[in-house]
Parts: structure tokens; C-alpha cells; sequence
């Protein structure tokens, strides 16, 4: 099943990517679960000292 969310190629460096797996591997997550909760973190973190962010697609 096609998934709905956009794709994001991400280049980084093969001795992070490593760190990063094995990170994701301790919190049982896929690479990319890890990404995603890491960026969710930092948005989080960005509007509770700047405020929300309005999405100009959603919140129109």
C-alpha cells in the first residue's frame, strides 16, 4: 500500500546514518520513525518558544 505522506531523500553521512540505525534499532524503531520523531520533537520544541506555526496549506 502507497503511503499518502510526502517522500524527503536525505543525504548524510554513512558514519552518522550507522549511529542513527542504531539508534533506531535500540528504540525499536524503523530510520525513519526515528527521523520522524526527532523532527516532531524539534517542531514542538520551536513553537513552544516561538508559537505555532501556521501551515498555510492546512489552515487556510
Amino acid at each position: 500500500m502507497a503511503s499518502k505522506y510526502p517522500m524527503f531523500g536525505l543525504r548524510i553521512p554513512p558514519e552518522l546514518m550507522d549511529k542513527l540505525k542504531y539508534i533506531a534499532d535500540y528504540n525499536g524503531r524503523s530510520a525513519n520513525k526515528e527521523i520522524e520523531q526527532l523532527v516532531i520533537k524539534h517542531v514542538s520544541n520551536f513553537e513552544k518558544n516561538n508559537g505555532p506555526i501556521k501551515n498555510s496549506i492546512n489552515n487556510d
